[in-house]
């Protein structure tokens, strides 16, 4: 084990470079030395090994099944049809499992032996997409609300996102030196870091953008959000929100979910100047002493909402503006196909992902069938004055086929169903917005199932639903296999989050808009008690709910689930309706 702490690694690592070129020529192990698995993250993966079959390659005296995971920095998940032919040929050559979409609208590839690590990097670039910074202490990819260009505001929107992304690059060369074959040039390991310093942020920054009346991004549970504020067709800028954030730690109330605090308005000239002051200001005043206290919630709470703003507002050369309002109705993803506000020719296409993971298995061609809707729109040529065709990953591991000429729908649909893709026809409203994290087999903090367990615990809900007539009701469901809270469980209207094997705490009541947190209601219980607890709920609700009433604001309003004061520091937030 590792003596340093990781700001110890951080500060002494040249710039991220540390024994990286060491590590991966080393033939001895699968694994990387211990400093350089906190390293690499920086450059977008995460060392793992396989828990599937840890005990047993322990008996058999072997090391654990090594492999990595490595993340894209993909702003706002949006890649082209060439592209995404090159990532569906790294997933089948380096890969195991698919491609996997994230809730940060990011790819990752599972399972990539340490050996084949740069060839994969390199085939990652050679593609125009990098892994810089999609992982570790820094601003992470950057999440935008996944409407496709549906109006000329929506794509300045993106292309902010896709801007601020690359000013929140870390400035060290090292990505370019052990993935590129980059020459190092005198000086490297000392490159200025104007906005991270020496030791970069005391914890990972998550940005997201919201374009009302969706939030697809879950913007409070942001560290920075920007709510787009578009009037008449144009963006006139940005409701800002600071402060939220998903992880915990169970039994530690020291730690806890929070949403973002509305802050003020900007115009669309200063997002990169606030933005910046947020991100340099949680540089230096973040916790770097306890790392459970790191993340920018946490800040504000020590320090106060209004020390932070004003300190923020200094460093960004001036005062926000009262913020302006907006309107969420909900933070779900729209399915199926929808025609283009402002081209009539151009069609949109969301499909439900379950999990995010697309791969071919259990008699399902998904993976291929995407390679071939990818190789047809690669060969259709954009009509002059039109928007070039393009996949969009949605936060909710779904995917947008964006910007399909109307000529092309019939094909497109018939690949669809030869695949089996077409299955957001046919699921239930709950299936579709279910969310998993990655959990067990990979993920080394993963105290349960999640993506694995998914569709299991669906159907077993779907049969609750089906007693009490709500079957298409439609309920936000979240699964996670820790507390850390990647799958924005605190933010499902039902949610499980691992507890240990096969066990997990039951959490109800957020909102259907990502406007309220949920709450504790059975803790650490088994499927049968799960069920059992919501079996008399959902009864209930069926029989008292009021019309269009979602089913976290009716446990809220029967009184089952206690919602705290507003000045409760896990809501931080106000939310102007």
């Amino acid at each position: 084990m590792s003596t340093h702490s990781v700001e110890d690694i951080k500060r002494e690592s040249g710039r991220l470079r540390g024994t990286l070129l060491e590590s991966l020529a080393n033939p001895v192990t699968g694994a990387l030395h211990e400093d350089d698995q906190t390293l690499i993250k920086y450059h977008g993966s995460y060392q793992q090994d396989d828990r599937d079959v840890r005990d047993e390659r322990r008996l058999q005296r072997l090391e654990p099944a090594y492999s990595f995971m490595i993340r894209t920095r993909t702003p706002g998940g949006v890649v082209s049809p060439e592209q995404w032919l090159k990532l569906d040929r790294i997933a089948t050559t380096f890969a195991e499992r698919g491609l996997r979409i994230t809730t940060r609208q990011a790819f990752q590839f599972h399972g990539v032996i340490k050996t084949e690590l740069k060839p994969t990097m390199q085939a990652i670039n050679a593609a125009l997409i990098d892994t810089l910074a999609a992982c570790g202490d820094v601003n992470r990819n950057v999440a935008v609300a996944a409407n496709p260009h549906q109006s000329r505001a929506h794509a300045r929107v993106h292309a902010q996102a896709a801007a601020l992304s690359e000013h929140l690059l870390p400035n060290t060369r090292a990505y370019y030196e052990i993935w590129l074959d980059e020459e190092k040039v005198s000086g490297s390991g000392e490159e200025a870091e104007p906005i991270y310093g020496a030791g970069y942020l005391p914890r990972k920054f998550k940005i997201g953008f919201a374009i009302p009346p969706y939030n697809d991004v879950d913007v409070f549970a942001q560290d920075l959000g920007f709510i787009a504020i578009i009037d008449d067709g144009e963006l006139r800028g940005y409701d800002v929100t600071v402060g939220g954030g998903m992880g915990a730690t169970h039994g530690d109330q020291e730690t806890y979910p929070r949403l973002g605090n509305v802050i003020g308005f900007i115009p669309p000239e200063r997002l990169t100047a606030v933005a910046e002051a947020v991100v340099t200001t949680q540089r230096d005043w973040g916790n770097r002493v306890v790392r459970k206290r790191a993340r920018l919630k946490y800040t504000i709470d020590d320090r106060g909402l209004e020390a932070f703003q004003a300190e923020v507002e200094r460093r960004a050369g001036g005062a926000l503006e009262p913020a302006r309002g907006f309107r969420f109705v909900h933070n779900g993803d729209r399915f199926g196909w929808v025609q283009s506000d402002d081209d009539a020719t151009r069609w949109h296409l969301t499909l439900r992902i379950v999990a995010g993971r697309i791969w071919d298995r259990d008699g399902l061609s998904h993976l291929t069938g995407l390679r071939h809707i990818a190789q047809l729109l690669h060969e259709a040529d954009a009509a002059p004055g039109t928007v070039a065709p393009e996949f969009r990953m949605t936060a909710n591991q779904n995917l947008v086929i964006a910007n399909v000429p109307a000529a092309l729908r019939a094909r497109v649909d018939a690949l669809l169903e030869h695949h089996g893709l077409d299955t957001h026809a046919r699921a239930t409203p709950s299936r579709l917005n279910a969310i998993a994290c990655v959990a067990l087999p990979t993920c080394g903090l993963a105290m349960a199932e999640a993506e694995r367990y998914l569709p299991e615990f669906i159907t077993r809900l779907e049969g609750l639903l089906d007693r009490h007539g709500l079957r298409e009701q439609p309920i936000n469901v979240r699964l996670s296999g820790c507390p850390n809270g990647c799958s924005r469980p605190y933010l499902g209207e039902i949610a499980l989050v691992g507890k240990a094997p096969g066990r997990y705490n039951l959490m109800l009541g957020a909102d259907h808009r990502g406007q309220r947190l949920n709450r504790l209601h059975r803790e650490n219980v088994d499927e049968a008690a799960i069920l059992a607890a919501l079996d008399p709920l959902l009864a209930d609700y069926a029989a008292q709910r009021t019309a269009g009433e979602y089913f976290g604001d009716y446990l809220v309003r029967a009184g089952v689930i206690a919602v705290p004061a507003k000045d409760d520091r896990t809501i931080g937030i106000e939310v102007v309706a």
